[in-house]
């Protein structure tokens, strides 16, 4: 059975960090690609970041550009996502995400298989 679990959102102000956390079980990892997406109210799920077990390379949508960096510790099998210099337009619910290695457009939720619940990140003015 396969679990993503994130933790770490919270309320923080502009130009503030936080550090989200991905706890992943039951994947074959090294056939993975993991990813953070992010929602808003009325809108759809987009992409910010994605990650492939197998060789760490990395992807990151335009807006979080030297701003946000994914990363994956292989021992805890766990994807974190540090976002520095944090903006209002951030704010949003994250989720963590996995789909397997060489499916599909990456920045498309419906090519992902498996999905956590969301983690509320609020950034205030």
């Amino acid at each position: 059975q396969v679990q993503l679990v994130e933790s770490g959102g919270g309320l923080v102000q502009a130009g503030d960090s936080l550090r989200l956390s991905c706890a992943a079980s039951g994947l074959i990892f090294r056939t993975y690609v993991l990813g953070w997406f992010r929602q808003v109210p009325g809108k759809e799920r987009e992409v910010v970041a994605t990650i492939s077990w197998n060789d760490g390379s990395t992807a990151y949508t335009d807006f979080v550009k030297g701003r946000f960096t994914i990363s994956r510790d292989d021992a805890k099998n766990t994807v974190y996502l540090q976002m520095n210099s944090l903006k209002p337009e951030d704010t949003g619910v994250y989720y963590c995400a996995a789909r397997p290695w060489g499916r599909g457009d990456w920045k498309r939720a419906t090519v992902y298989d498996y999905w956590g619940r969301g983690t509320q990140v609020t950034v205030s003015s």
